[in-house]
């Protein structure tokens, strides 16, 4: 249907969903992520750390037995630390899904583990609402690397009044060494550029026994190491991390229960 000068109705943008896919085991995907995933009108994207390599996170769709729909497209999210080139190629990643999105389709973008977590898709979304700010965008959660990971191991990743820390570990040695002493648990992220030094540290902190290495959690080449030690020297995955428990720390005294309210603060909750 026309309007009254003959023009076409303007067409509704679409909306970009960000896919957690887990971090490796199809069986993993979420029923709400599958189903967006099987439907055929939508354009499948997901990241490549180069042109020549594959993506990750669309092999654990294509593992799961998900068909590619006929419109998809790899964005450029290269591995480099270079602040001015990684903006480059998130403008441009935003400016492609942009214009999918102003054709009135929906587009996918494919993320292993978590879309919320240390993921390319949370750059594409800064940087599409920028350029948009009425941009449409849904984020559909899913299992972490680290979750998966403790499931695998069976490992607890906390337990009762545990704290725990999440970080990668290029924060570096000291403020790894330092989390030490305020955590329980330890999810040490990317850890293969400093994966001799952690084990030196983690060795001196006699904390080896208690640490845990896996590589591509869930996935046909998984890789998981209790003598964290022989690691030393050897090469890993970028997709890699090491679980570290403390049961040695030193706590803090706990505050249990519900602080009692004085009577002044009652009387002032009840007047205001």
């Amino acid at each position: 249907m026309t309007d009254l000068q003959g023009a076409c109705p303007p067409v509704a943008p679409g909306r970009l969903f960000g896919i957690s896919l887990g971090p490796g085991d199809p069986g993993l995907i979420t029923r709400r992520a599958w189903a967006l995933l099987e439907r055929p009108d939508v354009v499948w994207t997901y990241p490549v750390r180069s042109l020549r390599k594959e993506s990750y996170a669309l092999d654990i769709a294509l593992r799961a037995g998900l068909t590619l729909p006929a419109q998809h497209q790899p964005l450029l999210f290269p591995m480099t630390h270079d602040v001015e080139k990684l903006a480059r190629h998130w403008l441009k990643a935003a400016e492609t899904v942009k214009a999918l999105l102003a054709t009135g389709q929906d587009v996918l973008f494919l993320v292993e583990g978590d879309a919320s977590t240390y993921a390319s898709f949370c750059y594409l979304a800064r940087v599409l609402r920028q350029l948009d700010a009425g941009a449409h965008i849904d984020i559909v959660p899913g299992v972490t690397s680290f979750n998966a990971a403790c499931a695998r191991l069976q490992m607890p990743l906390s337990e009762q009044d545990d704290t725990i820390a999440i970080v990668p570990a290029a924060y570096g040695i000291a403020a790894v060494e330092k989390m030490l002493d305020d955590f329980d648990t330890l999810v040490l992220m990317k850890v293969k550029p400093l994966l001799d030094d952690l084990i030196d540290l983690l060795e001196r902190r006699g904390l080896l026994e208690h640490s845990r290495f896996i590589e591509k959690a869930g996935s046909p080449v998984e890789r998981i190491v209790h003598d964290v030690a022989g690691l030393k020297g050897t090469t890993v995955n970028y997709l890699s991390l090491l679980l570290v428990k403390n049961p040695g720390r030193e706590r803090g005294e706990m505050q249990r229960g519900c602080r009692k309210k004085t009577s002044t603060e009652i009387e002032e909750e009840t007047l205001g």
